[in-house]
C-alpha cells in the first residue's frame, strides 16, 4: 500500500482510514454530588469537522492523552503514584485508579449523533467528577451502561452510570475485603466475588435488591473477568475457569492440576474467551508461552502454544473477534479463536523480557476498531497497527508509557 504522511508519522492508506474512524457518543459531564474529592467541571470543547478519538497512557507520575489518529500528545496530566487506566465505555471518559481513589479523566473528545449525521467535539482533557475514594483501588469493570469500581481494601463496590456521570452512584459492600471483582448485569443483578485477604474461591449472583440467588465456591484464586459475544461471563481460576451463562455457573477444568487463568479478553464478535495460562505456582514471575481459549457454548478449554512468552498486558481482541497476543518476541500473534490456529504474526516491537515487578513498564496493547495500539517503553514509542493490512505507524512519546486504553 502506498504510504501517506500524517504529521511526522508514515501511514499506509488503510491505516490512515482506520485511524480516523469516529468515536462513541456521550453527553458532557459536569459536577457530581455524593462522591469524594474536589469539585471540577468538564473541559470546554469546540465543534470540529471530524472525530478525534483519543488514547490514555499512564507513566510514572501522570497520564498522557494521545490523539488516536495523528498519535500526537494532546495533554500531559501530572498525577503522582502508580496509576492504572480503564474505559468507562462511553467513548469519552477513562477511570484512573490512583493512590486513594478512582479518578475520572475526560479525554475531551466525543461525538453526538444527530439524525443522519453526527457532530464531533474536541477540547482539552481534564480530570473531572466523579472521584471515588478507595483504600486499595482494584478492578474496574464496564458492562452495559454501568462501570463497577472495586475497592480491595474495604470490599466496597461503586457503580457509575456510564451514560450519566452526574447521577448518584449505587454501592454494594462484599462481606469481607479481598482482591475482588464485580460484574453488573443488564437486568440489574450482579455477579461478585467473595473471599478474604487470605483466599478467595466464590462467585455469587445477587438480584437487583442484592439478595443471593446462586453461587459457586469452585473457583480457587478467582481473578479477572470478561464477557463473550453471547453475554456469558468468564472468571479465571487457579484450576481453569468458571462460566456464568443463562443463570448457571459451569466449571471449566484446566488440563493441569494447577492451570491458572487470571486475565481474560472477550469480544462482542466471538463466544470464545482468550485467557492467559500458567502452570507453575512457585514461579515469580512465570513467563508462560501458552494461552487458553474458553468456548462459552461448550465449556471446552483449548490450550495454544505460542512459542514465545507474554504478560498480562499482552491480551486483546481484534475487530472480527480474533485473539491477539503481544509476545516477548516483539510480534503481535493473531489466533483464530475457533480453531486455535495462529493465522498471522505481525512484527511490532523489538524482543523484550518481562520485568520482575508487575508494576514495571512493559509493552502493552489495546484495540480500537481495526487498529491495535502497542507501547514500547524501551524506546518511549507508540505503534499503531492496522489489523487488516499489517501496516505499522510509529510515534515517539515524551514519557515512558506503562498502561494504555482507548477511550
Amino acid at each position: 500500500m502506498k504510504p501517506i504522511s500524517v504529521g511526522s508519522i508514515t501511514l499506509s492508506a488503510a491505516l490512515a482510514a482506520a485511524l480516523v474512524t469516529g468515536c462513541s457518543s456521550s453527553d458532557a459531564s459536569d459536577t457530581h454530588e455524593g462522591t469524594d474529592g474536589p469539585s471540577s467541571t468538564s473541559p470546554v470543547a469546540a465543534e470540529v469537522s471530524t472525530a478525534q478519538p483519543r488514547l490514555a497512557l499512564t507513566y510514572d507520575g501522570g497520564v498522557l492523552v494521545v490523539d488516536a489518529t495523528e498519535l500526537d500528545v494532546v495533554s500531559d496530566l501530572p498525577l503522582d503514584g502508580f496509576n492504572r487506566v480503564a474505559p468507562t465505555g462511553d467513548g469519552r471518559h477513562v477511570v484512573v485508579s490512583t493512590s486513594g481513589a478512582f479518578r475520572t479523566l475526560d479525554t475531551g473528545s466525543w461525538t453526538e449523533p444527530h439524525g443522519d449525521h453526527s457532530h464531533h467535539y474536541a477540547g482539552d482533557p481534564a480530570f473531572t467528577d466523579p472521584t471515588v475514594s478507595a483504600e486499595k483501588p482494584g478492578h474496574v469493570v464496564h458492562h452495559g451502561d454501568v462501570t463497577a469500581l472495586f475497592d480491595d481494601g474495604t470490599g466496597n463496590v461503586t457503580f457509575i452510570d456510564s451514560t450519566d456521570l452526574e447521577a448518584d452512584p449505587d454501592t454494594y459492600t462484599a462481606p469481607d475485603p479481598h482482591h475482588g471483582v464485580a460484574v453488573p448485569l443488564d437486568d440489574g443483578s450482579l455477579l461478585v466475588t467473595e473471599g478474604t485477604a487470605d483466599g478467595r474461591s466464590s462467585i455469587v449472583l445477587l438480584d437487583d435488591s442484592r439478595q443471593e440467588q446462586s453461587r459457586t465456591d469452585d473457583c480457587p484464586g478467582v481473578h479477572g473477568e470478561t464477557v463473550a459475544a453471547d453475554d456469558a461471563v468468564v472468571f479465571g481460576c487457579e484450576d481453569g475457569a468458571v462460566i456464568f451463562r443463562d443463570g448457571t455457573f459451569t466449571k471449566v477444568a484446566a488440563p493441569d492440576a494447577y492451570g491458572r487463568i487470571g486475565n481474560q479478553a472477550g469480544s462482542d464478535e466471538s463466544p470464545v474467551v482468550l485467557g492467559d495460562y500458567k502452570t507453575d505456582p512457585d514461579a515469580d514471575p512465570e513467563r508462560p508461552e501458552r494461552v487458553a481459549l474458553i468456548d462459552t457454548r461448550t465449556a471446552q478449554l483449548t490450550i495454544v502454544d505460542l512459542g514465545t512468552s507474554y504478560t498480562f498486558r499482552s491480551l486483546a481482541r481484534g475487530p472480527h473477534g480474533e485473539a491477539l497476543i503481544l509476545g516477548t518476541d516483539g510480534a503481535l500473534h493473531v489466533v483464530d479463536p475457533g480453531s486455535g490456529e495462529i493465522t498471522e504474526r505481525i512484527d511490532v516491537v523489538a524482543p523484550w523480557t518481562e520485568p520482575d515487578e508487575w508494576q514495571s513498564p512493559r509493552p502493552a496493547v489495546t484495540v480500537r476498531d481495526h487498529v491495535a495500539y502497542v507501547t514500547e517503553p524501551a524506546t518511549n514509542e507508540l505503534h499503531a497497527v492496522d489489523l487488516d493490512s499489517g501496516a505499522v505507524a510509529t510515534a515517539t512519546l515524551p514519557r515512558t508509557p506503562n498502561e494504555i486504553t482507548a477511550a
